[in-house]
């Protein structure tokens, strides 16, 4: 079991590369992002993530009518051919899952224990982060391939206004997901060495 599991996570790589197809019906796709809700964990049981799945010509809308012209808004004009490229990559995915965390949550806690006030926010983008990669990953071990990008807060009135998002929701990554038409880059590891440091191993 914890062999099959860190398969899992040695095999999720970001693959920009994809095409607006899908190797599960949407239906599977669904059932995976409420598992993902449900059992990934979160400081003090907060469950402060929100999900919200595009797909189709919700998915479309997203990174041609919102994403796009944000980015345009605001990029030198020089870079915008090379960034365009890479939106209409993202574009040309299958689907978007957008992360949040609800504020009201956090302040709850907050108040409720206030000895650790200044710590749930940053807990909160630990459990944000938890549910990114438990997604991403559960979505690459049914044939998708992903990428995760963050474009907050340029577009996060226009979201909000297109598809009834609260206001106080605070957007903290866009995972953009599709069939492969492509390899992931290589992957340079830097010496486990300097990175893991164990004390009292028997």
């Amino acid at each position: 079991m914890s062999s099959s599991f860190l398969d899992a996570v040695k095999a999720r790589r970001t693959i920009y590369a994809l095409k607006h197809e899908s190797p599960i019906p949407d239906s599977k796709i669904q059932e995976i992002v409420k598992q993902t809700i449900l059992h990934v964990p979160s400081s003090f049981n907060s469950q402060s993530t929100r999900i919200v799945v595009l797909l189709g010509d919700d998915h479309t809308h997203l990174w041609e009518e919102i994403v796009k012209p944000a980015v345009k808004a605001v990029a030198p004009a020089e870079a915008w051919p090379q960034s365009e490229q890479r939106l209409n990559g993202f574009k040309n995915a299958y689907g978007t899952a957008l992360f949040y965390e609800e504020p009201k949550d956090i302040l709850k806690l907050q108040e409720a224990f206030p000895l650790y006030s200044e710590n749930f926010p940053q807990w909160s983008e630990h459990t944000n982060a938890m549910h990114q990669f438990v997604l991403w990953t559960a979505l690459e071990q049914e044939g998708f391939g992903a990428n995760l990008q963050h474009y907050s807060p340029l577009i996060d009135d226009k979201i909000a206004a297109k598809w009834g998002v609260p206001g106080a929701w605070s957007l903290k990554a866009q995972l953009v997901f599709g069939t492969p038409a492509g390899e992931a880059g290589d992957k340079a590891f830097k010496p486990v060495e300097e990175r893991v440091f164990v004390h009292g191993a028997k």
